[in-house]
């Protein structure tokens, strides 16, 4: 396994880093659709370049950056492999969750090794946990665990077993958890994210953290970590991590495309398909789609560090319009390619074609709850109109 550096560069230096990479990323894409999980090659790459610790806390290395450094870097990423840069997005939104932490949790997981890799699920109905000495037994079965083969730690979720019900976060190393190989799937077939399962497992309570301790700006790691960034209401963010993802495959999906399309004829016309008018007014959309989506991530990423580096937490329209506008941004991603499918006639249809993987890949990350804009904009709607909001974890 290589070696993490102890201190990483600037959000600047890792997009530089994360741009270096993505030949060989790009190149690696086949086989990483094969093997069904990220290769050793990339996990290597990744942990010399510390691109999962462009949001990770300065004491221990980090870039500790603006949350649109998050944006740079996996759009940059996904753009030359979508399930390399889903993988990615996991470790860096997840490694950023461990800042918020109790201080011992981070040192356990950072102390020895400051490039851990942090993959997670946080579907608390998935598991149940059971308040004893010093702790919970924690018992559950998790599905979608991207990235969980390579991972060093895991953030899984679960029902606290009381009256309550509170839901809570657990971090444990991942050699204590059951893999299993489940990730046969019709896109991202590269992020191997596979279900995870554990039983009456012992979770010290400094491993622990309330989903509520997330949404206020006072998450427990603030002591230790008190800069801006950690006082992000974390869930309110999450589907600008994976529409991050989302922009950034479609956006180099478009550019390949583009360049396609400009020397493409019509097999029954033999005209050029530049000239017809349906792919001109096709292509300007997808362009226009492609260019919302990144402006709607970054004012998602701007807005939400301007709150907290002002001491303020976002109300709930905020959050609610957070996560309609970086879900819609996602959407807008996925229109783009399957417009230019949609352009590619019977030529798509073949898996050798890359728009065949991109409106694989794109179909199956639009099936993550964070993409869902049915779910996630009728609760903006919801809000919008002054009836309480459904989604409880923003």
């Amino acid at each position: 396994m290589a070696e993490a550096k102890t201190v990483v560069g600037t959000r600047e230096e890792l997009v530089e880093s994360a741009q270096g990479l993505s030949s060989a990323i790009r190149g690696r894409a086949e086989e990483t659709e094969g093997l069904r999980r990220l290769p050793d090659d990339t996990l290597n790459e990744f942990r010399v370049a510390g691109l999962n610790r462009v949001l990770q806390p300065a004491v221990f290395g980090g870039a500790e950056a603006h949350f649109g450094g998050l944006v740079d870097v996996i759009s940059t990423v996904a753009g030359a492999c979508a399930s390399t840069g889903w993988v990615l997005a996991q470790y860096t939104i997840h490694n950023y969750m461990i800042g918020q932490f109790p201080e011992e949790t981070q040192r356990d997981v950072w102390g020895e090794n400051p490039g851990a890799f942090v993959c997670g699920v946080l579907i608390p109905g998935c598991g149940k946990a059971v308040p004893v000495d010093g702790g919970w037994r924690l018992t559950g079965r998790w599905p979608f665990a991207s990235g969980v083969i390579g991972a060093d730690w895991c953030i899984l979720s679960a029902f606290e077993e009381s009256e309550a019900r509170e839901s809570l976060m657990f971090a444990l190393p991942c050699d204590l958890l059951t893999i299993h190989d489940t990730w046969r799937t019709m896109g991202l077939k590269g992020t191997g994210s596979n279900d995870v399962s554990v039983e009456d497992l012992f979770i010290p309570t400094h491993h622990t953290m309330t989903v509520d301790e997330s949404k206020y700006g006072k998450a427990p790691g603030t002591k230790l970590n008190t800069g801006p960034l950690y006082r992000l209401g974390t869930f309110a963010m999450f589907s600008v991590v994976q529409s991050s993802t989302a922009y950034g495959h479609a956006s180099a999906t478009f550019e390949n495309f583009l360049e396609r399309t400009r020397a493409r004829t019509g097999r029954v016309t033999g005209q050029r398909v530049i000239d017809y008018g349906t792919t001109q007014i096709k292509i300007g959309e997808a362009a226009a789609s492609l260019d919302a989506a990144r402006v709607l991530l970054y004012a998602c990423a701007d807005e939400a560090m301007a709150v907290a580096a002002a001491g303020e937490i976002l109300d709930i329209e905020s959050k609610s319009r957070m996560r309609g506008d970086a879900t819609f941004a996602g959407t807008l991603s996925a229109r783009a390619v399957e417009i230019m499918f949609s352009l590619a006639g019977g030529a798509g249809l073949y898996d050798d074609h890359p728009i065949s993987r991109a409106y694989r890949d794109t179909k199956c990350a639009q099936a993550h709850m964070t993409q869902n804009w049915d779910i996630n904009g009728s609760n903006y709607g919801r809000v919008l109109l002054g009836l309480p909001t459904l989604d409880t974890s923003i």
